[in-house]
């Protein structure tokens, strides 16, 4: 063991042929550690930067790509539901139209009065069916003739209609919703051809008529009074006067 003498201080070691001075540049290269350590720190600084900026890219350009395929989804949703109504529609015209043979001779019975007990039944429930499925019956005597919606089997001339007239439902038409499934036949009645020019074709050669009239009548009044100077003469009453 060695003992420790009081009032000395240790001292580093120094090697052998080497100065004290030599180990105070050991001591201050700490010093120059410390200095490099904030443009360590700044450079890191920067490169967390740039890491941010390129998710925060990288973030905006998912978001783009979510709202453009949350857009498609829509308008594919959208365009599901307007085939889906559209086949619907297509589906019922179909089976309507097959039924409409049997919904005209219901019509029929019932105009001759043959819809009676249990056929009255089922055609009422039929008609019921029908009805709850969208089909309307269109086509009224008297209405205005639309080729869109008429079919006219019969033609004729009227003194008593302005314009083109459905005068007779021959088989009534029917529509679901906007689509015509089938146009309603009718008969036409068109005003007669030259009705409104032969009035004024009689008022003008009326006019002439009663001019000739008024014109011999002064004709008639003027040979009269001619025969009267004449027979004037012949008394010889103006000429003794």
């Amino acid at each position: 063991m060695t003992e420790e003498t009081p009032g000395f201080d240790e001292k580093p070691d120094v090697p052998s042929g080497a100065t004290p001075d030599d180990a105070e540049p050991k001591a201050a290269a700490p010093s120059s550690e410390e200095g490099a350590a904030p443009a360590g720190d700044a450079s890191e600084n920067a490169g967390l930067v740039a890491q941010l900026d390129q998710v925060r890219t990288a973030l905006n350009e998912r978001t783009a790509d979510l709202q453009r395929l949350q857009a498609e989804y829509q308008n594919y949703r959208r365009r599901v539901e307007r085939d889906r109504v559209a086949v619907k529609e297509v589906a019922v015209a179909n089976l309507l139209s097959e039924l409409l043979p049997v919904v005209d001779d219901i019509g029929r019975a019932r105009e001759h009065g043959e819809l009676v007990g249990g056929f009255k039944s089922v055609a009422e429930s039929l008609e019921t069916v029908i009805a709850k499925m969208g089909l309307q019956q269109f086509g009224k005597e008297g209405e205005p003739f639309d080729p869109t919606i008429h079919e006219a089997l019969m033609h004729s001339y009227a003194p008593d209609v302005t314009e083109t007239t459905c005068v007779a439902i021959l088989q009534p038409g029917y529509r679901i919703g906007e689509r015509t499934i089938r146009p309603a036949r009718v008969a036409v009645a068109e005003p007669q051809p030259g009705a409104q020019t032969v009035k004024p074709a009689e008022e003008n050669t009326g006019a002439p008529a009663d001019s000739a009239e008024n014109d011999g009548t002064a004709g008639n009044g003027g040979n009269a009074g001619n025969a009267g100077n004449a027979g004037n003469k012949e008394s010889g009453g103006p000429d003794e006067g």
